[in-house]
Formats: C-alpha cells, structure tokens, sequence
C-alpha cells in the first residue's frame, strides 16, 4: 500500500467515511477508491489537490508523509462548519498570521481566489506549505505561470511555488528592482516593480524583453506580495561563464537604469 492510498485511508476512517461517500466527495468510482488504499493505482494530480483542499491537509504531506491519527486532528479536519460570513482581515491591515503555515494558490485557484480571497473558509481550504516566516507577518505561496519573468535560462519558471509576503498596497513600501506577486480584481502577475509612471501608477517590469513594461494604477491593486524565495523543480548548475555573464547583465542593467 503506498503512502497515499495509507493517508486515504487514514482520513476516511477518522472521517468515519465509507468508500462510496469518500467517492461521492471527489467524482470518483468507489472501486478507485479501493484501488488506491491497496496501492494498485494512485489518483492523479487534480485528485490529490482537491483532497488536500477539501481536508485542510498540506498536499506534500499527503504526498510524502504517512500521516497518523494525531497528525490529522492536527490539521483541525473536523473544524470544517466555519461561518462563512468570516472574512479575513485585509491584507494591508493584517498584523498576525499563523506561524509557518502558508496558503498555497496553485494555478487553478486563481480565478476563485480574485472573488474568495477574504474568506477564511476558503483560505483554510486551500492547500498549505510549512515554511519558516515570522508570525507577525501574513505569507501566501503562489504557483507562477508564464514566461515572463524568465530570459536565457534564468528566472522564474512556469510552475515555479513563489513563497511571498504581505506588503501594504502603498508605492512608498515598495523596493526598486525587487520581484512582487500583484493582485487586481481579475489579475495576478509576478513583475519587477521600477518604480511610478507619471501619473502615479505602478511600473513593472518583466525579465524577459520580449515582453513589454506593465503600468497598474494603485487604485486598482487589491494585494501586494514580496517574493521571499522561490521552489522550483528544475535544477541546473549554471557554468562559471554564465554566472559572469548574468553578474554583467546585472550590472549593465544597473548602471544604465533599465
């Protein structure tokens, strides 16, 4: 039996789900769910996010963890009748969050999470990593998409988890040069903030010149997230002659402004 269909089977016990009502849960045929508790197929990827979701449980964890009793009691999953008139505080305003326990939006979230995004509910439904932070400070995990951020092998790459955090939607709190995850009603870009238009909007910038400068009035900006750190899957070693070079476009870029 694999890690994941242990932990499958885990919840459903403490959850006092049979295999039916677990199947019922996710649209899934009951024999899958036989299937994956005795290890002869494992759900796909989409599965796996919606259970870690719909649980409250880290999907890494779920992954690559055989969870105990104590573990899931843990991850408060009987605690699922929160009011959903709860909303969260605004980020600009938040001064407490949970200690090491980020909120993880992937991809195929981000359209609900423009209209949830202050609904407790639906934040602790999210999937979740554990990283260090300091308390007193509100983080949030994204999954980046595109190649904007990404030029001559370097920079963030589509799938890449940007561990972020919060920052008051005011252009005086921002860092020239540093990476942010910015949020509008309907948007959500990974950009190098360059500073204010001439008319007070927001200037960013993608790595990659092929695409052009992005201008954001501030009034339209809901969320602001620094970028602290970056998960990614792919690792390749750059060459000693490549780091020169990225140090001298760096540098280049420095000294002529852009």
């Amino acid at each position: 039996m694999s890690c994941i269909g242990k932990n499958i089977k885990k919840i459903r016990t403490v959850k006092n789900l049979s295999q039916a009502a677990f199947a019922q849960l996710f649209d899934l045929a009951r024999p899958s769910v036989g299937a994956y508790e005795e290890g002869r197929s494992e759900p796909k990827i989409d599965t796996l996010v919606q259970i870690a979701r719909h649980f409250g449980i880290s999907l890494d964890l779920l992954i690559t963890k055989e969870l105990t009793v104590n573990d899931l009691y843990g991850f408060d999953i009987f605690k699922r009748d929160l009011h959903p008139d709860h909303l969260l505080i605004k980020v600009a305003d938040a001064t407490e969050a949970p200690a090491y326990h980020t909120a993880l939006v992937m991809a195929v979230e981000q359209t609900a999470y423009f209209t949830h995004r202050q609904e407790k509910q639906f934040i602790d439904g999210l999937p979740s990593l554990i990283l260090p932070g300091e308390a007193q400070i509100l983080h949030r995990a994204f999954e980046h998409t595109g190649s904007e951020m990404q030029y001559q092998q370097h920079g963030l790459r589509h799938g890449d988890i940007l561990y972020c955090s919060a920052v008051a939607v005011d252009a005086s709190q921002l860092k020239p040069n540093e990476v942010y995850v910015v949020l509008t009603q309907n948007k959500l870009v990974a950009r190098r903030y360059r500073g204010l238009t001439e008319d007070g909007a927001l200037l960013l910038k993608a790595d990659n010149p092929d695409y052009d400068h992005l201008s954001l009035p501030i009034a339209e900006v809901t969320e602001l997230w620094h970028v602290d750190g970056v998960y990614s899957t792919y690792l390749k070693s750059p060459s000693s002659l490549e780091e020169r070079l990225t140090r001298l476009e760096a540098l280049v870029r420095k000294l002529t402004g852009e």
